[in-house]
């Protein structure tokens, strides 16, 4: 008997020992409002994630999500590494991006639209060319231009800003080589500042939010030029919320989260705090569009187009 008992236990440990594909992976130590996680966001939307992620925390005491700021292709890559839960950018995933997470982690990446920006134009404070319709933009970037201008980026290759004006705006065409790479949005309003030729391109919830400090103290280094209305020849406009929600605005871009997480944790509950109610509030309010909830426009006295 004993024997007997002892063959059989062999015989199970060693099924379900050839059954296994590895050590145990641990047991997942978050939920959707404890824990800590990493997660990766594009450069140019700095100021609103930090927002979004300080609210967050504060109503989570016991949640910490560490952000790592950097080019939209950086974060792209970041999903390849075990540890980045979530990435914050400007596309949706192709098949082939998605398929290798699923392989790779065994995991279907979750992507959500949370809001829309718009690539603001900025120029010196004395600059004489303040009005462009995007023919005009094109030949700026291109170096045609009537006059010898210096576009100027948060980079010259791996940003989503870049990425956007070659894939929407050249298309096909070259950049040209007088483009100036700064390392961060905030460095090519400095550049601007400094450079009466310049012509800069940033995401616009770095310098469209009047109710906040430091991007009014930025509007006092540069200004930010109008672009030609898509709806109405000879009308010029600011990328400003009402103009993103009718695309009157011709520079407009999405905000999408790719989540990477094989359970119910922290990820998911961020995540789910962008879509909620409070998050779109605060892409409201930092001057986004937001894409989950309505959007009601009034009629006020407002801004300037």
């Amino acid at each position: 008997m004993k024997i007997t008992f002892i063959i059989c236990l062999c015989a199970v440990l060693a099924v379900y020992g050839c059954g296994s594909k590895g050590p145990r992976k641990p047991s997942p130590t978050d939920s959707w409002r404890k824990g800590t996680i990493i997660i990766s966001a594009d450069e140019s939307f700095q100021p609103v994630i930090d927002s979004h992620i300080q609210v967050f925390e504060a109503s989570n005491p016991e949640a910490k999500i560490r952000v790592h700021y950097k080019p939209e292709a950086a974060c792209l890559e970041d999903l390849s590494v075990d540890s980045i839960r979530m990435v914050i950018v400007t596309r949706y995933l192709d098949e082939k991006e998605a398929g290798f997470i699923k392989d790779s982690f065994e995991i279907k990446p979750q992507q959500m639209l949370v809001a829309y920006d718009a690539i603001a134009v900025i120029v010196h404070p004395e600059a004489e060319d303040t009005l462009f319709t995007m023919e005009e933009i094109k030949q700026v970037l291109t170096g045609r231009f009537k006059k010898n201008l210096i576009p100027v980026f948060d980079g010259l290759r791996a940003t989503s800003t870049v990425r956007f004006i070659i894939d929407s705006v050249l298309r096909g065409d070259t950049l040209t080589a007088k483009a100036t790479a700064a390392q961060t949005s905030e460095q090519v309003i400095e550049y601007v500042a400094r450079t009466p030729d310049a012509v800069g391109f940033i995401g616009v919830s770095w310098i469209g939010n009047p109710e906040d400090p430091k991007q009014q103290s930025f509007l006092t280094k540069v200004r930010m030029a109008e672009l030609e209305s898509t709806d109405k020849k000879g009308a010029f406009i600011k990328p400003w919320q009402a103009n993103i929600y009718t695309g009157r605005y011709p520079m407009i871009r999405k905000l999408i989260y790719i989540l990477k997480e094989g359970h119910m944790g922290l990820g998911h509950g961020f995540g789910d705090f962008m879509t909620s109610e409070r998050g779109q509030l605060i892409f409201r309010r930092a001057y986004l569009l937001p894409a989950r909830m309505q959007f009601v426009i009034r009629n006020a006295a407002v801004r300037d187009q």
